[in-house]
């Protein structure tokens, strides 16, 4: 198995925030479980929550939890990433914070977490993103 058909997770921070690392890990682990959360369904006759898994989240939860950490210059940037990703049908979230320990209480968009999937779907949209 090459390394395009492991399904990995991409995590976007935004560089220009100037957030605490512990803020940035914590923004980020939002969307890394909000992304998988998105995913579950209620049953309507019992309600219990089912995991609708895509065969990328599948091999992805039975696999290394493989994570490529990127940042986003600007909120543009990021936004515009979540649209792609949105656009494709590639499973993402949006990670807006509340703004009660940072930002002055105004809620800020800090984080896309985009997939489980695999690396043809998602290079094109993040490959001009820096390494965080």
């Amino acid at each position: 198995m090459t390394d395009n058909e492991v399904p990995k997770q991409w995590v976007i921070l935004r560089k220009d925030l100037g957030m605490r690392k512990g803020k940035m890990v914590a923004q980020g682990s939002h969307g890394v479980l909000k992304v998988i959360l998105e995913q579950m369904v209620k049953g309507p006759e019992d309600g219990k929550l089912t995991l609708w898994a895509s065969d990328a989240l599948l091999a992805w939860l039975n696999g290394k939890f493989t994570k490529i950490c990127l940042g986003a210059r600007s909120e543009e940037e990021l936004l515009e990433v979540y649209a792609k990703a949105k656009d494709a049908g590639i499973m993402c979230t949006l990670i807006t914070d509340a703004g009660l320990t940072e930002f002055r209480g105004v809620p800020t968009n800090t984080c896309v977490v985009i997939g489980p999937a695999y690396p043809e779907q998602v290079d094109p949209i993040t490959g001009d993103l820096p390494l965080l």
